[in-house]
């Protein structure tokens, strides 16, 4: 895939882990060499659970420094914060009014969640009009995704083309890119590495943690004279993450050969982790010292931003009538 315009967001809700880089931000990093790449913090959304002002801002910030840290390029990508673009709250409105409550009854996630015991409130039921806001603002023609997304992917879709169909061509109809395994990074416990469900390894966790977390993943009772079942370890599925075609295939004949200890291949992944983000971890600390780049270098993609979202909020305005001045 080259020279499509790609688009993803990610909540800055607590300490972003290994499910959010495997899953989401690796790849995002990489689409921005082929692709015009719009990449932004969700806040907004990250407000449907999160009560807590003083640590959404920190988190925001976190996350940030995260991304750049981790390699992503403002000048190569479109990078900001949710917030920084008012346009998009005023589009959710004028997208509300073609979206039936019947669509939005019907979202997994929405279920989901309530039968976890959020509390329900209507930006947790609208949150897929908000979500289409995102996507249809900046005209995103590919949204990668997961099994947990796609339901709100084609329901942006489905909000699109109501709009076009009902107030005349106006938005980009977006196309999913379904990656099987996007998103759907095992936790410690073996369910989604969530911090929702307390099953994460964080990125840049300091080594204690680490090591608590590793440690910490769940093994079964296999004799270490018996070969273990790769494919249905998460020790494995982890440690698979950072290795190669080659790399996945050896650590797989070591797991179906008798004589591994699980303890023996998690002291090898807490080195490989640390390892593996010790340069991002070392930017990511110069960063946390220089937030006024920080800040700038958001501000600066929000402008950007805000240069393709006045486009389409311009048109939808005047397709639905609100610029009644111009009759």
């Amino acid at each position: 895939m080259k020279n499509k315009r790609v688009l993803s967001g990610i909540q800055p809700s607590g300490n972003l882990h290994l499910g959010n880089y495997f899953g989401m931000m690796k790849r995002m990093i990489e689409y921005q060499e082929n692709n015009e790449l719009f990449c932004f913090l969700v806040n907004y959304h990250a407000l449907t659970s999160m009560n807590n002002s003083d640590q959404l801002q920190r988190d925001t910030i976190n996350a940030a420094c995260d991304f750049l840290a981790l390699g992503l390029d403002p000048d190569k990508s479109v990078f900001w914060v949710q917030s920084d673009v008012p346009e998009v709250t005023e589009l959710t409105w004028i997208l509300s009014i073609v979206t039936s409550v019947g669509l939005l009854e019907r979202a997994h996630s929405y279920k989901d969640k309530i039968s976890k015991g959020v509390v329900p409130s209507h930006g947790l039921f609208s949150y897929p009009v908000l979500m289409a806001a995102d996507i249809l603002l900046f005209g995103g023609e590919v949204v990668p995704v997961g099994k947990d997304q796609k339901q709100h992917l084609e329901m942006a879709r489905d909000i699109a083309i109501r709009f076009n169909a009902t107030f005349g061509e106006t938005f980009v109809i977006p196309e999913p890119l379904i990656e099987e395994d996007f998103g759907l990074i095992p936790g410690t416990n073996g369910e989604k590495m969530s911090k929702s469900y307390k099953n994460t390894i964080d990125i840049f966790s300091d080594k204690d943690d680490l090591v608590k977390g590793v440690m910490g993943i769940v093994t079964d009772a296999t004799p270490v004279e018996e070969s273990k079942n790769p494919d249905s370890s998460i020790l494995y599925q982890m440690y698979s993450l950072f290795l190669d075609d080659s790399g996945q295939e050896k650590l797989r004949q070591r797991f179906l050969t008798p004589g591994l200890r699980y303890n023996d291949v998690k002291k090898e992944l807490i080195d490989i982790i640390w390892n593996y983000f010790t340069s991002h971890r070392e930017k990511r600390q110069t960063l946390l010292k220089d937030k006024d780049y920080v800040l700038k270098t958001m501000q600066e993609g929000a402008e950007k931003a805000r240069d393709v979202a006045v486009t389409y909020l311009k048109k939808a305005r005047k397709n639905v009538g609100l610029n009644y001045w111009q009759s």
